[in-house]
């Protein structure tokens, strides 16, 4: 066995390679950009390498750095998480020719199946049923129009060399193919370094299943059961969990027979899955989609429900070890279910958020893991994915399972960005989900009940309002410092404003001797400390953490969470209006990133909702629209350009003729 490791990536995963070989006595090496100097990860690796400035490219991307930086402190292996260069068969060459191990699998079989196209094809030959498509070779518009229409609309765009939802975009119809071919080819390209794309037939109500394979160098080839990953939004898993709901035994073995005649196919060694995708109201008819040739995030439900350590296989096997279990003793035992916590916002079609974790609490018990790359304190910058941690649940049945994770993920605290878990939250706890009804269009379909804003409660305004005046509140007893209002004749009430969702809102409260009066709630406090508030209102007390960042305030209230902008208590400057009636609107940079397309031109026509620009960040292309009706007045970047959040983009001039 190795004595030495070196993690070739960052975030939750070099975490959780670390928990096992520290638990197997194998000294682990982390390496880490300018960005991440500060990281979890690099405080629980022995040794810790900076390997360049934060752009992937420069640094996580880098293998020539990353191989020398495992020569230099002697590591004997090379550990590549997911994502990043797991899967590039180049740089598992590369680290075999350095004379060192690679935890993974040998780089033919990286090759066989990193290109989509080339997988289905060998694949089909090896008799397992394959989704119908086009994978051929040429990439011009007019052959992959061609194409799209002899499958049939609806189609899916998959990056060849593509993961994680990068570079696939759905087509409904025609008219549409040529620029979500250059949106994917774009993303492709920034994200694999691979442009190629291929078409598939999309199916209108699938199951994304997967099967878990594993092998080793002694011809032993094993599946570890499947897992359902079919919660999704965008083509990125959001619920993963094993096994799969409503799948029968006879399929099961059909499926789990056809992972293994796939792995052996291309001499496969490690860790690997292979994706199939079915109808969900006919799981007996399934398709491969692709292979991927690393472990997968949700590997832990199968850890979960079989009971095995897949990162301690990985290392037996990249060690030259037989598998440590034959097929018949691995045992599939109750359900597990895990959620994907993101650095995202749903109410602003999930963009990616950054900015500093303030508050970072997750429930610990029975049945419960976690799986996070971040601490409180974490910085979330705009280089890398939005994924800050997995939280996982397992029970005796489904039923447990899922009841587990929702507890858990209401009572999960984060604050300092806005993330999905009040998503994740209300998608477990979703009759339909409960009772197995699920397809990859689940979160599309029921996005009016799991993207409504929480609306604010009297109580909850209060506590906000108290909030702000107990932060004013000094240690100085005398009248003059005061801030509750003070004056002859008794305290008037404070008028503190607020802004939630664009709509202001103003909350009187007013000082008494025994406590404070909101809108004829009487509340007393209780206990405080710096972040916790705990109340009586109205005979009830009431628990809340409040935590502020410049004049942003995170509020949570047992499973309910807020992000309210703190307007004091003169509420907003009054609007000047321009006498002549022009206006101008700017398209500014939702996040920090860069800029790839530019499409509008200076002088241009444009509409509301219009595309005008796109932007990368965290890995993902994101459309910023006109929101008037006007011409293009400045033109304020170019491709390529980095962006900081909030700067000018473009400016457009509004139509007089339009009413806005």
């Amino acid at each position: 066995m190795f004595s030495k490791i070196l993690i070739a990536n960052r975030g939750e995963i070099a975490c959780r390679v670390m928990a096992t070989a520290r638990q197997m006595g194998i000294a682990t090496v982390a390496v880490y950009s300018e960005a991440d100097a500060q990281a979890r990860h690099v405080s629980l690796a022995d040794e810790a390498i900076l390997i360049g400035p934060a752009p992937a490219r420069d640094s996580y991307l880098n293998s020539a750095r990353i191989i020398a930086a495992a020569k230099d402190v002697g590591a004997e292996a090379i550990h590549p998480g997911y994502g990043f260069l797991s899967e590039n068969a180049g740089f598992a060459e590369a680290v075999t020719k350095a004379g060192l191990a690679f935890i993974g699998p040998p780089a033919k079989a990286i090759q066989a199946m990193g290109a989509k196209d080339a997988a289905k094809v060998l694949i089909r030959k090896a008799g397992v049923p394959v989704v119908p498509g086009y994978e051929g070779e040429a990439q011009d518009d007019a052959t992959l129009t061609k194409a799209a229409a002899k499958i049939g609309y609806p189609v899916l765009i998959k990056a060849v060399m593509g993961g994680g939802g990068r570079g696939m975009r759905r087509v409904e119809r025609a008219e549409d193919l040529s620029e979500a071919l250059a949106s994917a080819r774009r993303e492709a390209q920034s994200a694999f370094g691979d442009a190629a794309v291929l078409i598939e037939k999309y199916l209108t109500r699938p199951r994304h299943i997967e099967v878990q394979v594993f092998a080793d160098t002694h011809g032993q080839v094993v599946h570890l059961y499947e897992r359902d990953c079919s919660l999704q939004r965008r083509h990125q898993k959001v619920i993963e969990e094993a096994p799969a709901p409503g799948l029968t035994d006879a399929t099961r073995k059909r499926m789990t027979d056809a992972a293994i005649a796939a792995a052996k196919a291309i001499d496969y060694v490690g860790a690997g899955t292979i994706e199939f995708i079915a109808e969900a109201d006919n799981l007996d008819n399934f398709y491969f989609m692709e292979m991927n040739t690393r472990l997968q995030v949700e590997h832990p439900v199968t850890e979960m429900v079989t009971g095995l350590d897949l990162v301690e296989w990985q290392l037996r096997v990249a060690a030259g070890e037989k598998l440590p279990r034959a097929q018949n003793q691995i045992e599939l035992c109750g359900h597990a279910i895990e959620a994907r916590i993101c650095a995202e916002d749903p109410a602003r079609d999930f963009r990616p958020e950054t900015g500093p974790i303030l508050d970072w609490q997750v429930p610990q018990g029975p049945g419960l893991r976690l799986d996070a790359g971040i601490v409180e304190g974490s910085e979330i910058g705009s280089h890398y994915d939005s994924l800050l941690g997995k939280l996982i649940a397992s029970g005796a049945d489904r039923h447990e399972a899922v009841t587990r994770l929702t507890a858990a993920l209401q009572a999960t605290r984060l604050a300092g960005i806005a993330s999905n878990l009040d998503l994740l939250a209300r998608a477990s706890a979703h009759a339909d989900f409960r009772a197995g009804r699920i397809d990859t269009g689940f979160i599309a379909d029921h996005a009016a009940e799991l993207l409504a804003p929480t609306p604010l409660d009297d109580t909850a305004w209060a506590i906000l309002a108290l909030g702000e005046q107990l932060h004013l509140t000094t240690n100085d007893p005398s009248p003059w410092a005061a801030s509750d209002n003070w004056r002859l004749g008794g305290p008037v009430p404070l008028e503190w404003h607020f802004e939630i969702g664009g709509e202001d809102h103003t909350v009187l409260l007013q000082t008494r001797p025994d406590g404070w009066l909101c809108e004829a709630q009487h509340l007393r406090l209780i206990s405080r400390d710096e972040h916790a508030l705990t109340v009586e209102i109205a005979g009830a007390q009431v628990t809340a953490h409040l935590h502020a960042d410049g004049g942003t305030r995170w509020l949570q209230i047992g499973a309910d969470r807020w992000r309210v902008r703190a307007l004091g208590t003169f509420g907003r400057p009054p609007v000047r209006k321009d006498l002549g009636g022009a206006r101008t609107s700017v398209v500014a940079a939702p996040m920090p990133g860069r800029i790839v397309a530019v499409q509008a031109a200076l002088g241009d026509a444009v509409a509301p909702g219009q595309i005008v620009l796109r932007l990368e960040a965290m890995k993902m292309e994101h459309n910023l629209a006109a929101d008037i009706a006007g011409k293009v007045a400045a033109i304020l970047v170019s491709p390529g350009d980095q962006v900081v959040e909030g700067a000018e983009l473009l400016r457009i001039d509004a139509d007089p003729m339009v009413a806005t």
